[in-house]
Order: C-alpha cells, then sequence, then structure tokens
C-alpha cells in the first residue's frame, strides 16, 4: 500500500468481492424479509470508457487520413473521459490538430452510435449483476451521472450488451441525473439513494469508481450499513475523498463472490473424464453427484475401457494403464454415485454396455447416456429409450446454434425429431457464441441443456448463472479444493502442488 492510499484511508483489497459477499450475507440475516438493493454506476463502474475513446480517436485517424492512432491501445489510456487532452499531450501531432481531435471527440463521444458500437463492460461485472438478480429479494439499481436524455439509449445499449449474460436493466431501476452533464454528479447521486429507498428497497451496497460520489453517499447514510465499494479504475475526483470506510478493487472476482454452498441444488454438476483411479478418488472425495466416464473397446481384447482419445489419434504409451471400464463403475456404485457413459464409438457399445448396467444392478434413475448422432444414430438412441426410457439421454447441439438463433422453425422440427429417437437432453460447449440465446430458446421449447467443456471455476460460476439442467467439468477447481486431472485428451492432465497450494498446471501424462 502506498503513502497516498494510507492517507486517504482506502483499503485496497483483492477480495473486496468477498468483503461484499460478507456484507450482502449479514444484511440478509437482519433483515430476511426486506427487498434488498445494490447499486452500481454506469460510466467508469460497469462500462469501460477506455473503449469509447480509443473508437472515437480511431474514427477520426479514418474520416481525416491520420495515423495518430493506429499504434494505440485500450492499455496505452491512463486517464479519464473527461481528460483525454492530457492523453493526446503524449502524441505527436500540431497543436492545431489537437485541438480539431479534441472537438471531434467532444461531439462524437455520447452519439448514440458511438454508445452501441464502442461500450465495453468490464470483465465479471455483469456476472456479478446476475447474480445479485438471481437472489431472492435482491435487486439491481443503476445510479449514473449520465444525463435524462440518455435515458432511452442507455437502457437499449446496456441491454444489448448484457444479453449474453442473462442480465435485464429496467427504467424504473435506473435513476439519471435531472442536470446536465457534469453538474454536481455527487448530489445527483445522493437523489439516487433516496430515490430507491423512498421506494421500498434497502441499500445495501454501492458501486462507483468516483470518490467524491462515494463521500457523498457515505454522508447520506445515516444508518451506516451501505457497504462503498470504490471501483478502482480511470476517476477524475480526488483520490483524497474515499471514505475510510470504502472498499477498493478493480476486478469483479466471480469465485470471491460465490461460495460452493450457494450453488442452486436444482442443477446437476457432472465430473468430465473419470479415466483414471487419480481422478475417480478425487471425484469421491467430492459432492459432486454425477461422474462421466469416456467409454471405448480395447481394440485387441474387445473388453470395455475408459479413455478420452482414440489409439488412432493418440496411440497407447508405454505406461499407460488401460483401466476397465468394469473397475471405475463398480467403485462409484459402491460409493452411491451416479454415472455418465460418453460412448465414444457410438452404437456398438451400447449392448455391452446395457450387459455391464444389468450385471451391477444400476438403478435407471442413476444412468445418464451421451453421444454423437452421427455414431449413435437414430437406431442407437431408439435402443436406449426402450431400454432405460427414464434414463437421461444425450447428443451435443453446437451445430444446431446457428438454425436456433437464425432459422427457429426449422431448428425446432429438428430438435422435435431428436426428441422422437428418444433424446432428453442436449449439450452445448462452453465456447459457442450466443450461449444465453440458445438457452432461452431451448427453455421456452421446454427442453432440458447441459453445458459442457467448462474449463475452470470462473467459467463453472459464469455457466451457474445460466441456469442449464446440467454442466459438465473437469473441477480444476484448487479454491474450492477440488483437484480434478482432466479426461487425458491428447494426453494432457493437470498436476497440482498440494504443499504450495500452487495453481494447476496442464502437463502430459
Amino acid at each position: 500500500m502506498t503513502e497516498d492510499n494510507i492517507e486517504v484511508g482506502c483499503i485496497l483489497m483483492s477480495n473486496w468481492m468477498r468483503e461484499l459477499a460478507h456484507h450482502y450475507h449479514s444484511m440478509r440475516k437482519n433483515y430476511p424479509r426486506d427487498r434488498l438493493l445494490i447499486i452500481f454506476d454506469i460510466d467508469g463502474t460497469i462500462i469501460d470508457l477506455r473503449h469509447m475513446i480509443l473508437h472515437v480517436l480511431r474514427a477520426y485517424d479514418r474520416v481525416y487520413g491520420t495515423r495518430y492512432f493506429t499504434k494505440l491501445t485500450v492499455k496505452d489510456i491512463r486517464y479519464h473521459e473527461n481528460s483525454v487532452q492530457k492523453l493526446l499531450q503524449e502524441i505527436k501531432m500540431p497543436s492545431n490538430e489537437r485541438e480539431r481531435v479534441l472537438e471531434w471527440y467532444a461531439t462524437r463521444r455520447w452519439l448514440p452510435e458511438t454508445i452501441f458500437q464502442s461500450h465495453r463492460p468490464y470483465p465479471g461485472v455483469l456476472a456479478v449483476i446476475r447474480w445479485f438478480q438471481m437472489q431472492p429479494l435482491t435487486f439491481v439499481g443503476l445510479n449514473t451521472g449520465r444525463p435524462e436524455a440518455l435515458r432511452d439509449v442507455t437502457l437499449r445499449s446496456l441491454n444489448a450488451m448484457a444479453e449474453e449474460y442473462s442480465v435485464q436493466f429496467s427504467s424504473e431501476m435506473l435513476y439519471m441525473n435531472k442536470n446536465d452533464w457534469e453538474f454536481n454528479v455527487p448530489f445527483s447521486k445522493v437523489e439516487g439513494l433516496q430515490y430507491f429507498q423512498e421506494r421500498g428497497y434497502r441499500v445495501f451496497a454501492v458501486v462507483d469508481n468516483e470518490p467524491a460520489n462515494l463521500k457523498a453517499i457515505s454522508k447520506a447514510d445515516k444508518d451506516r450499513e451501505i457497504l462503498l465499494l470504490h471501483a478502482h479504475t480511470l476517476f477524475e475526483s480526488s483520490r483524497r475523498s474515499v471514505p475510510k470506510a470504502a472498499r477498493s478493487g478493480n476486478y469483479y472476482d466471480l469465485t470471491e463472490l460465490i461460495h460452493e454452498d450457494e450453488l442452486p441444488p436444482h442443477i446437476q454438476f457432472v465430473w468430465h473424464g473419470i479415466n483414471d483411479r487419480l481422478n475417480l478418488r478425487q471425484f469421491l472425495s467430492s459432492n459432486v453427484g454425477w461422474a462421466e466416464v469416456d467409454v471405448r473397446s480395447d481394440p485387441f481384447t474387445g473388453e470395455l475401457i475408459v479413455r478420452h482419445d482414440d489409439f488412432y489419434k493418440t496411440p497407447l504409451m508405454e505406461d499407460e494403464e488401460l483401466i476397465p471400464l468394469e473397475a471405475i463403475v463398480s467403485e462409484l456404485m459402491r460409493h452411491g454415485r451416479s454415472i455418465k457413459f460418453d460412448l465414444k464409438e457410438g452404437k456398438k457399445l451400447i449392448d455391452p454396455v446395457f450387459s455391464l448396467v444389468n450385471d451391477l444392478e444400476i438403478p435407471e434413475s442413476r444412468l445418464w447416456f451421451n453421444g454423437y448422432i452421427e455414431l449413435i444414430e437414430e437406431q442407437g438412441f431408439q435402443q436406449i429409450k426402450d431400454r432405460f426410457p427414464r434414463s437421461i439421454i444425450q447428443c451435443p447441439i453446437d451445430f444446431l446454434t446457428p438454425l436456433i438463433i437464425g432459422a427457429r422453425e426449422k431448428a425446432r422440427e429438428i430438435i422435435e425429431h431428436l426428441r422422437d429417437w428418444g433424446i432428453n437432453r442436449f449439450s452445448l460447449n462452453w465456447r459457442t457464441p450466443h450461449k444465453s440465446k440458445v438457452l432461452s430458446r431451448m427453455e421456452r421449447w421446454r427442453c432440458d441443456v447441459n453445458i459442457y467443456n467448462v474449463p475452470d471455476l470462473e467459467a463453472f460460476l459464469e455457466a451457474v448463472l445460466l441456469a442449464p439442467k446440467s454442466i459438465t467439468s473437469d473441477f480444476n477447481f484448487p479454491k474450492w479444493h477440488y483437484f480434478g486431472r482432466g479426461s487425458g485428451e491428447d494426453t494432457i492432465k493437470y498436476h497440482y502442488d498440494l504443499r504450495k497450494r500452487k495453481k494447476s498446471i496442464k502437463s502430459r501424462l
């Protein structure tokens, strides 16, 4: 902590989100029936306006045929949006040209087309907002220094940006400055606080990037119940104005906000790739209910084994152990877990897997079958449906996402056809664009969706916020003491130094 930070009493903490979580739970305990509200500023708190600055300056280059800003990046922008003249002073150009750039910037920075094309959220902030919007009797309000004239464009741009996170902002939850630009914003912020309080909300936290705004809110907080959070990004007012009680941070870390105990009980969680004994042991020490195994047959003996890659892609390695499927599944059943069979070689595996299920007397409610359409085919899915109609029968639908978004009726026709085969769950890769739109449409069609290929804890929590029916992950979450090794795809496994609690690293077997 620098001397300047000590003087202002601002506590710079990497775990400001943890402080927020603690305060929220404390307020909920004290006021179990109240409508709790967290208030966010917009510019510099939700929106990273460095992108807007860069967008407008590069547009100047394009229009006037100059090259002043071709090498400028977002990381180079260290000044508040109202102090662009300082940035321009660092760039070599004639003084009269500098004045022309400033005039260009001033007249275009808040045009609707600029707002829609250039506004970008800070990483993690919309996920944090989504989390609070999902909590019972909990609401998110916006309190901005923008004038009323920008209400419509502000809401439309924010909602377009937030759609991927299933976040929505309404006009009644947005308070705007009744005056013109930059006019007594701290006073307007207090008015916004009072606006929400008068409507029956109990404000438990305020997030703002301007110290002067937080100072004004602090003075208006007579009951001292509001947690003040300083978004330590770019700000214009004096740093010395940050109240002593404020918490500061510059990263919205979802993993500090949400604890494992708060995961929604209605979402099924699947530990991916239980293909080796160590990963099995890690899974059995967890609270995860479902284990996914990659099923293949030994090309020499025909025995069912667990292995992600085929032998053509990844030949058998010298020290590799081929573990019989029966050994893994027997252990899972002995511990009362449920099993997801990923039939890597398609329909030829169905009969031998059925024989194993019968021999081990696995209850139908603990069975899940997954496979690609081109490998299982209609006949295979019908076979699974006829034998285990109450099991989960799944196929990936990443190939369908363009149709689900752009040709709804055709996509629905295909989905209904797959349902007739017996498929009752549809799997979507985490990396698929427009996941939220796909999930929303599938929900309207009353289709259960599984999200798979979720790489880490932060992505896992973001997937949870989308509220699918199930999530499949490697559970490589050291922060939660989950040390999943991965499926072994391309011979890669996660390894951990448990003594030093180092971050997991990927390495080849």
